[in-house]
């Protein structure tokens, strides 16, 4: 795919965006609607898009990218909270560095990150968009919290359990088993699944477009780190990615983890520093300036990765 092919459908998001906006701006979409729309996007439509992915029969091949890319996502996470921590250590505010640290490793891959691959590459690019997810809840769950609990022991098995009944990880768990086996799902589920799944990526992204509604000049204030994590968020880490990534990943599976990883803030970071009652504010204008450059920095990014 062309970077002229990413530039256009990238508008089209930012279009999907900029309607969810104005719907917001215009009082169609109050804060509870948007809530429910989160859910449903998160919870119902993303695990119905995944499965349609692996409906389709066994290709040792396939198997195999999708194994080596699960591997190269989580060596891509290990160097990513390295350096993080080399680079946040020495901030004196606590919260203000756990959201530094936090969002500059882990990127919106599920809820922006899957309707791209969707709109780039179809069921394929939701097919090895599941080596981020897997990534990303695996992570973010364990070490992710665990920046925000530093004062507090780890429940391992509660994280244990949000990951593991997470309706995206159970959505995976089923499509391996299909794509394995190579079971076709009964007509009637699957027209359904055919006939629900396009509705995920323009709900995504409406959705995502009316939480930067009343996003203003006048709240761009963010603390140095946080600007320097925004950095390192949207380019440098997308950037190292790719290139661990082109250790033994092209083609398809390459290009959509790499616009995965150079996806905007991950929106846990506002509820994990909820939960360890700090200041959320930062984090929520952070993420939605994140959102806004991201327009760019994708594909920048892609750019990047199809030069090798």
């Amino acid at each position: 795919m062309s970077i002229g092919q990413i530039f256009n459908q990238v508008v089209i998001i930012f279009l999907l965006m900029l309607l969810g906006a104005v719907i917001r701006k215009l009082g169609f979409l109050h804060p509870q609607s948007i809530n429910d729309l989160t859910n449903i996007t998160l919870y119902f439509l993303s695990p119905i898009v995944i499965i349609k992915a692996f409906e389709q029969p066994f290709s040792r091949s396939r198997f195999y990218q999708l194994l080596l890319l699960i591997a190269g996502v989580f060596l891509t996470y290990f160097v990513s909270i390295l350096i993080a921590k080399l680079l946040f250590h020495k901030v004196k505010d606590q919260n203000i560095r756990q959201i530094a640290t936090y969002e500059s490793i882990y990127s919106n891959n599920g809820f922006m990150g899957v309707p791209l691959a969707q709109g780039l590459f179809g069921s394929v690019g939701v097919f090895y968009a599941v080596a981020s997810m897997i990534g990303f809840n695996v992570m973010s769950w364990t070490q992710g919290i665990g920046i925000f609990q530093k004062r507090q022991p780890h429940d391992w098995g509660t994280q244990l359990k949000k990951i593991i009944l997470n309706p995206n990880i159970i959505a995976i768990i089923i499509g391996l088993f299909l794509f394995i086996s190579s079971f076709r799902l009964p007509k009637l589920i699957s027209g359904f699944i055919d006939y629900t799944s396009p509705a995920f990526t323009p709900l995504s992204m409406i959705v995502i477009g009316s939480n930067l509604a009343n996003l203003s000049i006048k709240n761009i204030k963010l603390p140095t780190a946080l600007w320097g994590s925004l950095f390192v968020r949207n380019i440098f880490f997308p950037i190292l990615g790719t290139i661990i990534l082109l250790l033994g990943i092209t083609g398809v599976p390459l290009f959509t983890t790499v616009i995965l990883s150079a996806c905007p803030v991950a929106g846990l970071v506002v509820l994990f520093t909820l939960q360890s009652n700090g200041d959320a504010r930062p984090a929520t204008v952070l993420m939605s300036i994140s959102t806004i450059l991201s327009l760019v920095t994708i594909p920048l990014v892609y750019w990047f990765a199809s030069l090798w």
